[in-house]
């Protein structure tokens, strides 16, 4: 069984089969599918799957947090699995290809004092673009 499944089932999260094919679609490393490409995935699984459901279900995974959206420059929205792990995304400026990259040390601790503005900060995200080696 995938993480993501194992993750959804132990938050009690009812595994129908479209559910399960949606999740077992984004399972892996530096996945980061489109809603259609996943649509796409899941019809050659199961036929009778919807696009709806197909976003609904990706919208419902985002709202647990169990997946993130990552927005890349006017393309469309990728869905990335790794929601639980720390990290940050390397964009092809070519292609669109994403890739998870994990920098060392703490982004949020970096940033001095007075360049806060009094923000509290919860969280900090950084995206590195460049061209792969299939663009450069």
């Amino acid at each position: 069984m995938s993480d993501l499944l194992e993750r959804l089932r132990g938050r009690g999260w009812r595994l129908t089969s479209q559910r399960r094919v949606v999740a077992e679609v984004l399972d892996g490393d530096h996945v980061h599918l489109t809603a259609d490409e996943v649509h796409a995935r899941a019809v050659s699984v199961l036929p009778e799957i919807s696009r709806a459901t197909v976003y609904n279900t990706l919208g419902e995974m985002v709202s647990l947090g169990e997946v993130m959206e990552v927005a890349t420059d006017g393309r469309a929205k990728r869905y990335d699995p790794n929601a639980r792990h720390a990290h940050q995304h390397l964009i092809c400026s070519g292609c669109g290809s994403i890739r998870d990259v994990h920098p060392q040390g703490d982004l949020i601790a970096a940033l001095p004092a007075g360049e806060r503005f009094g923000f509290v900060i919860s969280g900090a995200e950084v995206t590195y673009r460049g061209l792969c080696p299939d663009c450069s």
